[in-house]
């Protein structure tokens, strides 16, 4: 028995799917990428390969156990899910994004974000492929423990696709050590949402209520993030500031000398901008979707996602009581610090072990 739970906690090899790291931005390409440097960095003893089928970039800073896995060698292996895979000398296989290997030569992970895909098929233009795949690499084993960023997607997911509670388990993510307060004061006040620009946003709202309070408040929104195809573009108007994709190393100034940072989206699986703001020091207004609950813990103002009204009035508020807003901010700067990416390194490690003690 000894010999067997030393071999058990022995280094191991993980392959890492490296496809979301193909994006310009976004949740998922921050998870793949924080994750899997925080692995390396806090276990230096394993080894870490991320996979794919398409060119990647690297994250920035990898330690040297982190590295890319064999690359597929021909149009049949570039069918990686069925094939290439087979090939990489890995101990555990860990998908990233919504699936894992079809042939189940090892014990895999699988990352279960959330469940949009299924909930409103408005929410998303190109995901039926996601939608047809996830369900059938659960429901017939293939994935040995699926991983959720929160015990709200967690519960969700138990119920819609009958998991049983021991093959699934919620892992918090984190903000990015770097995002800091920044004092440096703003040219003009402004709230500030971070996020892609997509229907489950719920930026139309957004946008009525904000329009509201500047005809009486000379308070601009600025929007950071890449708009999705399915999303539709929005014409200048005074006051807005449409950013696009912005720098990792530009957000913590942009988090910091916002009023607000608001997040009124109709569904998340964790809400990765609502902890990034709060490690920034920012007052957070958002909506009271359960992971964004589950993240804030009391730490930022919640409100019905499509009661315009309460928007309009928690955005006056922040335009006219900085008092107020100060309280919102010390409360957000103590929630921030109980999360970290190597705490999520450590928790996501001990999946995979039980990923193997379950194979």
């Amino acid at each position: 028995m000894v010999l067997c739970v030393l071999a058990r906690n022995s280094a191991i090899t993980v392959a890492l799917d490296a496809t979301p790291l193909t994006l310009s931005s976004g949740g998922l390409l921050r998870y793949t990428a924080e994750l899997s440097r925080a692995l390396a960095e806090n276990f230096p003893e394993d080894r870490f390969l991320l996979v794919s089928d398409q060119p990647f970039r690297m994250p920035e800073h990898a330690p040297s156990n982190l590295t890319r896995g064999r690359p597929p060698r021909n149009l049949l292996e570039r069918r990686w899910w069925l094939w290439g895979l087979s090939r990489q000398p890995a101990d555990v296989f860990h998908g990233t994004d919504f699936a894992v290997p079809y042939l189940p030569v090892r014990p895999s992970v699988l990352s279960l974000h959330d469940l949009s895909p299924w909930l409103e098929p408005g929410w998303h233009h190109a995901a039926a492929r996601v939608r047809l795949r996830t369900p059938f690499l659960i429901g017939l084993g293939l994935a040995t423990i699926i991983l959720t960023d929160s015990e709200a997607v967690r519960r969700q997911a138990i119920e819609r696709f009958r998991i049983h509670p021991h093959r699934i388990v919620a892992v918090p993510l984190a903000a990015p050590s770097h995002f800091q307060p920044v004092r440096t004061p703003p040219a003009r006040p402004y709230f500030l949402f971070v996020g892609t620009l997509e229907p489950r946003k719920n930026l139309p709202m957004l946008l009525a209520a904000w329009r509201e309070v500047r005809k009486q408040h000379a308070v601009d929104l600025a929007l950071a993030g890449r708009r999705r195809a399915d999303f539709p573009a929005l014409p200048p108007e005074p006051g807005l500031e449409l950013l696009g994709e912005v720098p990792d190393e530009d957000l913590p100034a942009l988090y910091s000398g916002a009023l607000a940072s608001v997040y009124p989206s109709l569904y998340e699986g964790f809400a990765l901008p609502v902890l990034e703001a709060m490690q920034c020091g920012a007052a957070v207004i958002a909506s009271r979707d359960p992971a964004i609950t589950e993240v804030a813990a009391g730490a930022a103002l919640q409100l019905e996602a499509r009661d315009s009204r309460a928007w309009f009035e928690a955005l006056t508020a922040a335009a006219t009581r900085p008092a107020w807003l100060d309280a919102w901010r010390e409360k957000a700067l103590a929630r921030a610090r109980e999360f970290s990416w190597a705490r999520t390194a450590r928790l996501t490690r001990e999946v995979y072990e039980q990923a193997r003690r379950q194979w």
